[in-house]
């Protein structure tokens, strides 16, 4: 199939590899990205690729925890460019879609809007003069355990976290290392099966090609294994405000535990062209004359 400029563009900046071998990669693979993203992986030094792709949208965020701390819902409404995006008309509208979710006690964003909010929408992009999404939300409540969140100062990362048992300094401090970040899991044995079984593939492949024993190779995948599992597991993690202090023990220490969380930002995996990248593929052609 035909390599387009977008789908080159979008490889390399999800791996940070030079234009021709995100080509090479997209031709191999008949143009399926995350296919090529991993062959990347495979036979390169590529080490991690970025999964959700580029922070490019621009908008907010907006969150709200009860009173009693049994419920909490999160959203993320779009807007096209940061100065939109502080228009107090927008930001009103923000607080207005949160409420609304936050009162229908669901995550199901999309019929809130529809409930009652669409023509406003339609209205405030008329008036801004921007394309307005409300993308995504989470409700989030409990029978017995502790809900808290934390948004940074931007409004651009946040975090909604369920903790066993009320602890408002704890919970403010894991929803921080949350939002700051971004584990995928709270312990290991969440991560999905397929997710892991990709890992590991692409272990052993690199561990192959290393020219090593084959005992010698299980191991180092292995060990791959477990060094991807400890980063992406909230539970393993080094504590943001004390890398000596692993999460685990941190909750161990206060009798708690975290049950789930919820983090959004901004645009996370939302692709926006830019102007200068044809200059870039040029510059890098010539350079392969």
């Amino acid at each position: 199939m035909s390599i387009s400029m977008a789908m080159v563009k979008e490889l390399r900046e999800r791996t940070g590899l030079g234009v021709m071998d995100c080509k090479k990669a997209l031709t191999e693979t008949d143009g399926d990205i995350e296919r090529a993203i991993d062959e990347l992986r495979k036979h390169s030094a590529l080490k991690a690729a970025k999964k959700a792709g580029r922070t490019t949208a621009d908008g907010l965020l907006g969150i709200k925890v009860a009173d009693d701390n049994r419920s909490g819902a999160l959203i993320e409404v779009n807007i096209e460019t940061d100065f939109a995006a502080k228009n107090e008309k927008f930001i009103a509208f923000v607080r207005e879609v949160l409420e609304a979710l936050f009162a229908s006690r669901t995550s199901d964003v999309a019929a809130v809007v529809a409930g009652g909010l669409e023509a406003k929408r339609e209205t405030l992009v008329q008036e801004i003069g921007e394309n307005i999404s409300v993308r995504r939300g989470a409700f989030v409540t409990t029978n017995d355990g502790f809900v808290t969140s934390y948004i940074h100062s931007d409004n651009r990362k946040a975090a909604l976290v369920e903790l066993a048992k009320s602890d408002v300094e704890l919970g403010r401090d894991i929803a921080m290392h949350i939002t700051a970040i971004n584990p995928m899991v709270v312990e290991s044995s969440e991560v999905p099966v397929e997710v892991l079984d990709k890992e590991r593939e692409i272990y052993a492949i690199q561990a192959q090609e290393s020219g090593k024993p084959v005992e010698i190779v299980e191991k180092m995948v292995e060990g791959r294994v477990r060094k991807f599992l400890a980063e992406v597991s909230l539970v393993d993690q080094p504590f943001v405000k004390d890398s000596k202090l692993k999460i685990s023990k941190l909750l161990a220490e206060k009798g708690n535990g975290c049950r789930q969380f919820v983090r959004f930002e901004v645009g996370e995996g939302i692709e926006v062209d830019e102007q200068d990248f044809a200059a870039e593929v040029a510059a890098q052609v010539r350079g392969t004359d």
